[in-house]
């Protein structure tokens, strides 16, 4: 590891709490991360790309939000309250016990008065636009303590904390604005302002119950007692919970991650346009000190393929629905190709800059907002766009008509482009290079548009494009696999590379193929760490960084998904048991694991991963079902 990663004991130091060990509220237009002392350290509003008003994760001094009791910041237990993303935390004290629940909350659909971000069809429930936390004392008497101290744009501007006007209304409550920002801070505990603090102390008896809430609603709205929080809490777990019945699971001991994996999911689509962020988080360093810190707030198309993978996969058609719109409504470049990625309202310009302000998490830096690989050429965006839709249509039979120029559109971008150089599906900073990946992916889209063109019986079109695809599959069998017959990472070098493993899962090749046996075997004794898997080595790759990362737990979901198709199920079943031993407490992922410690790393909760999780426990269940 980098000289930067330190000892064990260095990291007992750290003021930042491990990644694994935040929890992650949602709303399904924002979200907010919150460490297991009861801090709110992470959170954007209004929406997920908006700038921070809670950034400790990333600066000790950029805001946080912490109840609990006084003094204690280690928890008894905490866990999400079953089939939702509602967070209960219990705390044992010298004098009692305590229990705090957090949510961001969710209710009926409202009209607001300027207008809606929807573009999708409304459902029946949207985002409050408030955090409420309900503290129950349950044993004992307990001193509890609440602390709310924003800081505005990314830890630039203090809060300015008054005394609000509730009008006819009642309660108590403190106002902060920034800005377009309003904050209302209401609570039944006396809260007095110290500088940027709103700070508030209360001694609870058993039996008792109190309540925060955090409102920036257009109309600062929000419970004015305890018992109108806790109706904002029943309505929030009605929603997820309904919401998860929704779907399909096996009756398997390993139900319980795919649940936790669909809800992170669900707490990771922006509800307004269908769009899925790749993570909640910026900066969360994929190397302990290093440069490796990117913003993941945006939509990727590359996850197009594995978002309705899972969502089909678990009988959730109405998320898929909205993302297939949303990849609809998305403005293309002026060739007609999409972009790699789009923010979550279809924004195609996502500029990158640092924060310098910033210290980054453990020193991490630079902190990023923005992401400069947007403009990057990437081949595998064809193919990740039009499998997509492919799934889709099989799975709904109906290909939306206003997609279907688009699509076209794709498969000819990808006729066009397969044989340029790219910079490969990890976002190489590097020189261009004949990515298999990439021509594996060109080969997908033209496949898929073959299919698609066949079911809308095009036969001109189908032809065209199946003779097209038959011209790059010769061409990666020829130039893409060494002399062991194991599949490349480019054509210039023999390095290996964990994105091979989806030749056999995308059906380029059957799984009965010698050189597809010989790919996933090579990658399982080659390309791992610890048995964790690897994207590639850094040592023989011109990725742009410097430094080492760690394995992607994706890579590993992978490989997983690839040893049971090749009827490996045994070594499958093994690794994905120890891949779910390494989730974080409450069941989350990042985006990579330190194989030697299981420090998760880099950004948080990341859909990619749970989205090959989703896949990889399903190859592994069907595989034990059929035996």
């Amino acid at each position: 590891m980098s000289d930067h990663d330190g000892t064990e004991a260095d990291r007992r130091d750290s003021p930042f709490p491990p990644i694994a060990d935040y929890g992650f509220l949602s709303d399904c237009h924002t979200g907010a991360l919150m460490a297991s002392d009861g801090s709110i350290e992470w959170m954007c509003i209004p929406h997920f790309d908006s700038p921070s008003v809670f950034g400790a994760i990333l600066d000790r001094g950029a805001g946080s939000f912490r109840v609990g009791p006084y003094g204690l910041y280690v928890p008894a237990g905490r866990r999400y309250i079953p089939g939702t993303n509602i967070i209960e935390t219990t705390w044992m004290t010298p004098q009692g016990w305590l229990r705090v629940v957090d949510t961001l909350t969710i209710g009926e659909w409202h009209d607001n008065k300027h207008g809606s971000s929807h573009t999708r069809p409304p459902t029946d429930f949207d985002a409050d636009h408030l955090l409420v936390r309900v503290i129950e004392c349950v044993q004992g008497q307990v001193q509890v303590e609440m602390l709310c101290e924003p800081m505005f744009d990314y830890g630039v501007t203090s809060a300015d904390w008054s005394v609000a006007d509730t009008g006819e209304e009642g309660g108590h409550a403190l106002d902060s604005s920034h800005g377009d920002t309003h904050l209302r801070l209401f609570s039944d505990v006396r809260l007095g302002i110290e500088g940027n603090r709103a700070h508030g102390r209360h001694t609870m008896t058993e039996g008792e119950k109190r309540y925060c809430a955090l409102s920036w609603t257009e109309d600062k709205g929000g419970p004015r007692d305890v018992e109108q929080a806790e109706e904002y809490l029943k309505r929030t777990s009605h929603f997820w919970r309904g919401w998860l019945g929704d779907g399909t699971y096996p009756d398997h001991p390993w139900r319980l991650p795919l649940e936790r994996s669909a809800l992170a999911l669900k707490g990771l689509t922006f509800m307004p346009t269908g769009a899925l962020v790749a993570a909640p988080t910026t900066s969360l360093p994929e190397t302990p000190g290093g440069e490796r810190n990117w913003d993941y707030r945006y939509c990727w198309m590359r996850d197009a393929t594995f978002t309705l993978w899972g969502l089909h996969a678990l009988g959730l058609d109405w998320e898929a629905d909205d993302f297939i719109q949303y990849v609809a409504d998305l403005e293309r470049n002026e060739d007609g190709s999409l972009q790699i990625m789009y923010g979550i309202k279809g924004e195609m310009d996502l500029s990158e800059s640092t924060l310098s302000n910033l210290k980054g998490y453990e020193g991490a830096r630079p902190v990023r907002v923005g992401n400069g690989a947007y403009n990057q050429r990437q081949n595998d965006v064809y193919g990740a766009v039009l499998d997509s839709v492919y799934l889709h249509s099989k799975k709904r039979d109906h290909i939306p008509e206003r997609l279907w120029p688009v699509l076209c559109d794709q498969v000819r971008c990808a006729t066009e482009a397969w044989m340029e150089p790219d910079q490969g599906i990890w976002e190489a900073r590097g020189a261009p290079r004949h990515y298999v990946s990439s021509k594996l992916m060109c080969w997908v889209a033209m496949d898929r548009g073959a299919r698609l063109a066949e079911r809308r019986d095009d036969d001109e079109l189908r032809d065209r494009w199946q003779a097209s695809a038959e011209e790059v599959r010769a061409e990666i069998l020829d130039r893409g696999v060494d002399s062991r017959g194991v599949f490349r990472q480019h054509y210039e070098t023999d390095a290996l590379d964990a994105s091979t493993l989806l030749i056999p899962l995308l059906r380029f090749l059957g799984p009965e193929d010698e050189r597809v046996r010989a790919t996933v075997m090579a990658i399982r004794d080659e390309l791992t760490d610890g048995g964790l898997v690897l994207r590639y080595r850094t040592e023989e790759t011109d990725d742009g960084l410097e430094g080492e990362e760690g394995t992607f737990l994706i890579c590993s979901f992978w490989l997983v998904s690839a040893l049971s198709e090749i009827g490996e199920h045994r070594q499958a079943e093994h690794l994905c048991e120890r891949l779910l031993s390494y989730a974080s407490p409450l069941g989350l992922y990042a985006e990579e694991l330190e194989a030697s410690s299981g420090r998760h790393l880099g950004n948080f909760p990341q859909a990619f991963t749970h989205l090959a999780l989703i896949n990889a426990v399903t190859h592994v269940i069907k595989a034990q079902q059929r035996a």
